[in-house]
């Protein structure tokens, strides 16, 4: 019994991560059902964040939104939080539906016993959302007329010879990716915005304002009077004067 209960259990995750990755963005309400003001107690700010966080492009329903998705709103799921709270407790949940208004995931419920407000809704999201980071989801973009090839020995066999080449590569960067980890000072998440980009921690606050030059791997820190260069993989160097010292920090950022 315990073992079919398992199955069970195993199968309907797979199947909800399959489904949630066949999805290329999340919308987030500006305003969710039940609160009296747009963004009230930052609960959209910090749904987006969180999405964000698990990899997930994600777009507040008020912002400039991609030609595809302005064209084609099936490409997107539209985040919903479910406000089960009472006087004496907070509890919430996060559904994502489609175009069509069918719900593809829910989250388990998150919920605490916090006077404050905004201590209690925050807290209450995060613990919803351990069954979004549960599903670790990646978009899949499907390839049109994709067909099985027919294995046999010689197929088999390069497999195996690039999966080792492959393999030895990867081994290779990750050493250098750890080397270059050593020195990184925190991970940050950019939010995209008309002059180029935001980068928020975990907190979250705004750590720097990017502006955009004609190079991709180059932007000017706002108010900071320096630079943010790519320098390796997700790892990115900010280059800043403070109190007339040039400062030096690595950051691995999540765009």
């Amino acid at each position: 019994m315990k073992k079919l209960l398992f199955l069970l259990l195993l199968t309907t995750s797979v199947f909800a991560q399959n489904s949630v990755n066949n999805y290329k963005y999340v919308l987030v309400p500006k305003q969710f059902d039940g609160f009296k003001k747009a963004d009230q107690y930052q609960t959209s700010s910090l749904i987006k964040f969180l999405f964000e966080k698990n990899n997930f492009v994600v777009f507040l329903d008020d912002e400039s939104l991609p030609a595809d998705l302005a064209t084609d709103r099936c490409k997107a799921l539209t985040a919903n939080l479910i406000n089960d709270s009472g006087i004496f407790r907070t509890k919430v949940q996060i559904e994502l539906k489609d175009c069509f208004n069918k719900t593809i995931f829910t989250t388990e419920v998150g919920k605490n016993k916090l006077k404050e407000y905004k201590r209690a809704y925050h807290k209450a999201i995060r613990d919803a959302f351990k069954s979004i980071q549960q599903l670790n989801y990646k978009y899949y973009i499907p390839v049109a007329n994709e067909k099985p090839i027919a294995a046999n020995n010689s197929i088999t066999s390069t497999k195996v010879a690039v999966n080792k080449v492959e393999n030895t590569v990867k081994q290779a960067e990750v050493k250098v990716e750890e080397k270059v980890n050593e020195a990184v000072s925190g991970i940050l998440y950019a939010q995209p915005k008309g002059y180029g980009f935001q980068l928020i921690n975990d907190v979250p606050e705004v750590v720097f304002k990017l502006l955009k030059t004609k190079n991709p791997n180059i932007f000017i820190i706002k108010d900071k009077n320096g630079t943010f260069t790519k320098k390796q993989g997700n790892v990115w160097s900010a280059e800043f004067y403070e109190n007339d010292k040039l400062v030096t920090k690595l950051y691995s950022v999540k765009f």
